[in-house]
């Protein structure tokens, strides 16, 4: 049984990160000076997967990513890789919002509350199943072994919460940015029960590149970012 693997990757930093801002899908930022660096050294330092094809949101800082880690593949984006949208959120910060009744009132409610004029969780998390459906789809009838998605951190946790074996809530999905999760996925399981298995954390140090743990036999939780996913 031909088994695939998406390589699954947050963008780096932007200064709406470092700021601590609320940036989705309507804020177009680049990757910041800080971010850059970051990712620079990572690529030089640790190893990320071979892949053949590379997936990326359409917004700014998910393709500058994917260009420094995957310098010489053609990028492809799909618009369903894109950022939640925050709505009257956006541009704002946790702080500054923190008094605002309506931010209290959607950060205490279910996926299926939206910010004012967004998007909820279960919007974002319905996108990026739609996305993995598509590009398994191209990796199956194209026999395309192994790609990488850079995207977004609120995309990731969705879609991890969601479709990720082992079965977390979205929080325990968090990660770093530059880094990411190897998916494992199978026509079978795909077919049957609409999930993949989460394999292992990227990018991983070059001594330890064909050690894989399996995420079924782990249970170490990845460090919550300190930035506000974007």
């Amino acid at each position: 049984m031909l088994t695939y693997k998406i390589h699954l990757i947050r963008h780096g930093l932007t200064q709406a990160n470092l700021d601590g801002c609320y940036i989705g899908s309507r804020t177009d930022l680049p990757l910041c000076p800080q971010g850059r660096q970051q990712l620079e050294e990572l690529r030089e330092s640790w190893e990320y997967p071979f892949v053949d094809r590379v997936y990326t949101s359409p917004l700014l800082r998910a393709k500058e990513t994917a260009e420094i880690l995957f310098p010489d593949r053609l990028l492809e984006t799909v618009d369903n890789l894109r950022e939640l949208d925050f709505g009257e959120f956006e541009g704002r910060s946790a702080a500054e919002l923190e008094k605002d009744p309506a931010f209290q009132k959607w950060i205490s409610s279910p996926a299926s509350a939206c910010p004012p004029k967004g998007e909820s969780g279960e919007q974002l998390q319905k996108r990026a199943v739609q996305a993995v459906a598509y590009i398994f789809g191209q990796m199956m009838e194209k026999k395309i072994p192994s790609v990488a998605v850079v995207t977004h951190g609120g995309l990731i946790t969705q879609l991890l919460a969601a479709m990720g074996l082992p079965q977390r809530e979205a929080i325990r999905w968090n990660t770093a940015p530059g880094h990411g999760y190897t998916l494992l996925l199978s026509a079978q399981m795909w077919m049957r029960d609409h999930k993949f298995e989460v394999y292992e954390q990227i990018p991983y140090p070059p001594s330890q590149e064909d050690t894989f743990v399996s995420a079924y036999w782990q249970d170490s939780q990845p460090k919550e970012s300190t930035f506000t996913e974007s």
